[in-house]
């Protein structure tokens, strides 16, 4: 079959990541480096991205490394506008910022397991839930609304947000986070609706479980054994296993090539080792 639909070679797309100081959207801005791309890594982290970046172009890819606080709608346009001058105008963006805060975290799974001096339910800061909601969709409305003006004027253009098996069911101790990364995969189906007579496409991945240097500690001692949280995930996952950062890349290369995935706009695909098949019976 000489017209395969799946196709690798991003070669003169310009894809601009947000988030891509950590480690998934890091793994994914590299993924699309190496497949052709123009990429622009975007981050709070600007020692990150820029590194990243240098590290890129030392492999002979093309990127550049920008400062950006997905929150502030004019600092944005400003890396649009620097993105335009650089790299040109953005074909695929992918919305990886995000994230919890332990301000609307609670301390225990259960309120009836809550002990003096441990922060409950009641406890949950409210400016802590807003900074996780304003992160998570905020901070995946408003770069969209900065880059994806460049493809409604090509009519042609692929949004990739990230969203949580959090969002399927959600975790304990995390409500803020949950609740966010579910409104991430609604808005996914709005923008998929919303854009659907401009050429552009719209989807999410929901990744499981990864360990990563943020929550490592939450999921492992010190000697290597996995916690009560970390033996609760794994039990809960038919393949046993944790994801590792890697696996998401066909996923995302996959939904947001333009032939392999034309009819594919508004879905959350999971990537997640079987967690969300499982109902631990």
């Amino acid at each position: 079959m000489a017209n395969l639909p799946l196709n690798i070679d991003y070669s003169g797309k310009v894809v601009v990541v947000t988030g891509a100081g950590g480690l998934i959207c890091g793994v994914m801005a590299a993924a699309f480096a190496h497949s052709g791309a123009k990429v622009a890594c975007l981050d709070l982290n600007e020692d990150a991205v820029k590194k990243l970046a240098d590290e890129l172009k030392a492999e002979g890819c093309i990127a550049q490394g920008y400062k950006a606080n997905v929150l502030e709608p004019e600092a944005l346009e400003a890396v649009h506008q620097a993105v335009l001058r650089d790299l040109g105008p953005c074909d695929i963006l992918v919305n990886g910022a995000g994230g919890n805060n332990p301000r609307a975290t609670t301390d225990n799974e259960y309120q009836h397991e809550a002990k003096d001096g441990s922060k409950t339910f009641f406890d949950l800061d409210a400016a802590g839930v807003d900074f996780v909601f304003k992160l998570n969709f905020q901070g995946t409305l408003l770069p969209t609304q900065a880059f994806a003006k460049d493809m409604v004027a090509k009519k042609s253009g692929v949004i990739l947000n990230i969203s949580s098996m959090n969002a399927y069911t959600p975790l304990t101790k995390i409500p803020a986070y949950s609740a966010a990364k579910a409104g991430i995969s609604n808005f996914t189906q709005w923008l998929a609706t919303h854009f659907a007579g401009t050429g552009i496409r719209c989807n999410a991945i929901a990744p499981g479980f990864l360990v990563s240097a943020q929550n490592k500690a939450l999921l492992f001692h010190e000697d290597g054994t996995p916690t009560a949280r970390s033996a609760k995930i794994l039990s809960g996952t038919p393949t046993s296993r944790f994801v590792d950062a890697d696996e998401l890349i066909g996923a995302t290369l996959f939904l947001c090539d333009n032939k392999a995935a034309s009819a594919i706009t508004g879905v959350v695909l999971p990537v997640d080792a079987g967690f969300a098949a499982y109902s631990g019976v």
